[in-house]
């Protein structure tokens, strides 16, 4: 019964507006708190005063046939128009049923003694009763009423049926009246409880498309650190390469700052790329090819023309048949390694091995020796291979990194491959 607008906030739908007078009152004020003022109870609706209407009638019509039942000859002058009198207030105060259920039924048990024309108002007030209160109430205040009507029609026999007739009509009557209110009063809860369920249907799908939304984009986050980190740590290298040797040779320096232009260009690229795929708000499935194992040897000819002595070592069998993600997780883990390796320990010689098989899982390491003499400090998170473990570990394999014995440093994954 309810719909979602772009601010969150549950509205109701426009074709429960239109059809507003078609329910009852406590309940649109269910389904719409800010139907009725602030402070005080709803408005009765178009159906409100049919119904009430309707049911008052109804109070009337039972006082009637019940004061044509009763005449001098059986009933006192002064006890008839008691009764009469008392029946009419007690139709009257039908209108009084929606604020006041409880006490109104409650009233209705010692007045349904002293007046037999009250009896239609009663009916109406338990029925009332069992609408708009749990059963404890019903319960309770019913059940008094019915073990008292024996007793009023010992007291006020029924001058057309036999006692037991009269009781058990009575009896039946008020537990089929109750019956229908629990009735009504289960329909309007079972409407609620539909309301309920689809308010947090789609509060969920609303909280799984931002949570998706967030994955998406720390994925391009994590890309955007595995990307940009590769190509700003070439900037910085061969700049600190011309800051502490300016006296580099001609070729030397020309080919440093050639590296550094394409870095930046390339840098500049990617950051284009993301930053339109996060004003985009959804990941760019359909952009840019993401890189798999097949990319591997460009990256190591890429780090090769950057002045970095790379070894490949690749023993995979059927590497076409390596899955794409297990393939890009393999690639970022190596282009994390060369780019550590550029950082930490520049000049010296950087070993890349990939080996596995179907079946097997593929295995990934980047070592590198100590470097020699004093490195220049290069800034650094240290989320990359914080970033890696978890992307290993995402993918279902496991990473380890750290200080080897010869003094230099590695990084060894394994990633599954069914």
């Amino acid at each position: 019964m309810s719909t979602v607008k772009d601010d969150g906030i549950l509205q109701p739908p426009s074709a429960f507006e239109g059809r507003r007078w078609l329910f009852p009152s406590a309940l649109v004020h269910a389904l719409d708190p800010d139907a009725g003022r602030p402070g005080r109870r709803p408005r009765r609706t178009l159906r409100d005063w049919l119904v009430d209407f309707s049911l008052f009638l109804v109070a009337v019509v039972f006082g009637l046939a019940a004061a044509d039942s009763m005449t001098p000859e059986n009933t006192p002058q002064t006890l008839l128009v008691v009764d009469q009198w008392v029946g009419a207030l007690a139709c009257a105060a039908v209108w009084l049923r929606r604020r006041w259920p409880v006490g109104l039924a409650l009233a209705m048990i010692p007045v349904g003694f002293l007046s037999n024309t009250a009896g239609g108002a009663g009916l109406v007030a338990f029925f009332t009763l069992a609408v708009h209160r749990p059963f404890r109430y019903v319960g309770w205040i019913g059940g008094i009423s019915m073990a008292l009507v024996p007793l009023f029609f010992w007291l006020r026999p029924e001058p057309t049926l036999p006692y037991v007739a009269a009781v058990a009509f009575t009896v039946l009557l008020g537990a089929n009246v109750i019956g229908w209110g629990m009735l009504v009063r289960s329909k309007r809860q079972l409407m609620l409880s539909l309301r309920d369920r689809a308010q947090r249907a789609e509060t969920e799908a609303r909280l799984r498309a931002e949570q998706a939304q967030q994955l998406a984009r720390e994925a391009i986050a994590r890309e955007m650190h595995d990307v940009l980190a590769h190509r700003l740590t070439l900037l910085s290298v061969h700049a600190g390469a011309l800051e502490f040797r300016p006296d580099a040779p001609r070729e030397e320096v020309a080919r440093a700052a050639g590296v550094i232009r394409e870095s930046a260009h390339e840098a500049l690229q990617d950051l284009r790329e993301i930053i339109g795929v996060l004003r985009a708000g959804e990941p760019d499935e359909a952009g840019r090819p993401q890189p798999t194992l097949a990319a591997l040897d460009a990256l190591v000819a890429e780090s090769r023309e950057a002045g970095t002595k790379v070894t490949l070592l690749m023993r995979v069998t059927e590497p076409a048949a390596v899955p794409a993600s297990v393939g890009r997780t393999a690639y970022r883990i190596a282009q994390e390694g060369l780019t550590n390796a550029r950082k930490h320990a520049p000049g010296t010689e950087v070993t890349v091995s990939v080996t596995g098989a179907p079946g097997e899982g593929l295995t990934v390491c980047v070592r590198n020796p100590a470097p020699e003499g004093e490195v220049p400090p290069v800034p650094g998170s240290g989320q990359g291979l914080i970033g890696l473990t978890e992307r290993a570990t995402l993918a279902g394999g496991r990473l380890e990194h750290g200080p080897r014995e010869d003094g230099g440093f590695g990084v060894r994954a394994w990633l599954p491959w069914g």
